[in-house]
C-alpha cells in the first residue's frame, strides 16, 4: 500500500524514493509488526482471559504443565494480525508471490482457529478430527500447489535444488505438486507439534523465517542469485517484506509466550506459521535447506512417528512420550532448560542452512 502512496509522492518530494528499496522495507515492515503485537497483545490477552478462552491441559502429560490449565490460548491470532497489516502496509501488493503467501498462511490460521474454537466449546483437547483438518489442510495446500506449477514460468521453478551442490537440479515435473504440497502441510503440522512449551515454537519458527527471508531476497536479485549460484526466481524478493513481518510480530509475541507463559499461540497460530514457512522455501526453491534449518520441527515430527510405530508393532514406546520436548521433560529437565536447548539447537542449524549459500 505504501509502496503505491510512495510512487504518487516521488514525483513531487524525492526523498520517497527511499521507499522503494526492498530492504529498508524489510526492515520497516519487522519493527512494524513488532509494535503493533507488543500494543495490541495486552488487550487481547485481557479479552481472551475475559472470554475464558483457556488451554486445555492433557491428564496424561508432564504434572506440572496441570497449572498452565486455564491460561489464555489463540494468541497466535495477534501473529496473524501484525504479519498481515504491516505485510500489507510495506509489501508490494501487485506481486502475486505475496499474496500467495499471505493467503496460505491465513487459511491454516482459519482452519488452527476452529480447531482451537472446538477444542475450547468441548472443553477436551479434541478439536476438529485428524481426517477433517487433513482434508482443509489439503485443499489449500493442493491448491496451492497447483497454482505455482501452472504460473512457473522457467524449469528452475518446479526443480528441486540440492544445497551445497552448485548445479544438481532435479526435475519433479507434476511430482511439484504432490511435493510441494507434502513440504507445506508436513511443515505446518510440524510446527504444531512443536508447539509444547513456553516459546518453544515461536523463536525457532522466527529463526527459520528471518534465513528464508535472507533467501527470498537473493532469489529475486538476479545478480546476487547469480553469484551464490541459486535459483533466480523474479519477483520473490518482496518476499522478504513477509518474512520481516513474520520476524517482527514473532519477536512481539514472544514477549508475551515466554516462560511462563502469559498466552498460548493455540493452532491458529502454529499451523498457519508452519504453512508459510512451507510455502515460501516452495516459493524459492529451498525445501531441502528448510529440512536443515527447521531440524528442531523435523525431530519433534520424527519422535511421534516412531513412538507411535514402535507402540502398534511391539507394544513399546521409544520415548517417554512424544513430542520429543515432553520425553526430556520426564528425565527431569526444567521446562525453560528445553526451551534453551532447543533454540540453540536451531539457531545452530539456521546457520547451516545460510552457510549453503556459499558451500555450492
Amino acid at each position: 500500500m505504501l509502496v503505491w502512496l510512495s510512487e504518487l509522492l516521488a514525483k513531487y518530494f524525492h526523498i520517497f524514493h527511499v521507499v522503494q528499496y526492498l530492504t529498508l522495507r524489510t526492515i520497516l515492515a519487522a519493527l512494524t509488526a513488532l509494535v503493533m503485537a507488543l500494543l495490541i497483545g495486552p488487550s487481547m490477552i485481557r479479552r481472551l482471559t475475559q472470554l475464558k478462552v483457556g488451554q486445555m491441559v492433557r491428564d496424561d502429560g508432564p504434572k506440572s504443565h496441570l497449572s498452565k490449565s486455564g491460561t489464555p490460548t489463540m494468541g497466535g491470532t495477534l501473529i496473524l494480525v501484525a504479519v498481515t497489516l504491516s505485510t500489507l502496509l510495506w509489501g508490494d501488493l501487485s506481486n502475486h508471490y505475496v499474496w500467495v503467501v499471505l493467503l496460505v498462511t491465513l487459511g491454516f490460521g482459519i482452519i488452527g482457529g476452529w480447531d482451537d474454537y472446538l477444542k475450547l466449546t468441548r472443553k477436551n483437547t479434541r478439536g476438529l478430527s485428524a481426517r477433517r483438518k487433513l482434508f482443509f489442510q489439503s485443499a489449500i495446500g493442493l491448491g496451492v500447489s497447483i497454482y505455482l506449477y501452472y504460473t512457473a514460468s522457467f524449469p528452475v521453478q518446479t526443480e528441486l535444488v540440492f544445497p551445497f551442490f552448485k548445479d544438481v537440479f532435479l526435475p519433479l515435473g507434476p511430482f511439484f505438486i504432490i511435493f510441494s504440497y507434502l513440504v507445506i502441510i508436513g511443515s505446518s503440522n510440524a510446527v504444531n507439534l512443536t508447539d509444547g512449551l513456553d516459546g518453544l515454537a515461536i523463536l525457532p519458527a522466527v529463526m527459520v523465517a528471518g534465513a528464508l527471508g535472507v533467501f527470498a531476497y537473493a532469489s529475486g536479485n538476479y545478480h546476487f542469485a547469480s553469484y551464490l549460484a541459486i535459483p533466480y526466481v523474479s519477483g520473490t524478493g518482496e518476499i522478504a517484506v513477509f518474512c520481516g513481518a513474520l520476524v517482527g510480530a514473532g519477536l512481539g509475541f514472544l514477549w508475551f509466550n515466554t516462560y511462563p507463559a502469559m498466552v498460548f499461540m493455540g493452532d491458529v497460530g502454529s499451523l498457519a506459521l508452519g504453512a508459510a514457512l512451507g510455502v515460501i522455501a516452495v516459493i524459492v526453491r529451498q525445501e531441502l535447506v528448510l529440512f536443515i534449518m527447521g531440524g528442531i520441527f523435523v525431530l519433534e515430527t520424527v519422535s511421534v512417528i516412531l513412538q507411535v510405530a514402535s507402540f502398534k508393532l511391539t507394544g513399546k514406546r521409544i520415548f517417554k512420550m512424544a513430542p520429543i520436548h515432553h520425553h526430556f521433560e520426564l528425565k527431569g529437565w526444567p521446562e525453560p532448560r528445553v526451551i534453551v536447548r532447543f533454540w540453540i539447537i536451531t539457531f545452530v542449524l539456521v546457520l547451516c542452512g545460510l552457510a549453503t549459500l556459499k558451500l555450492r
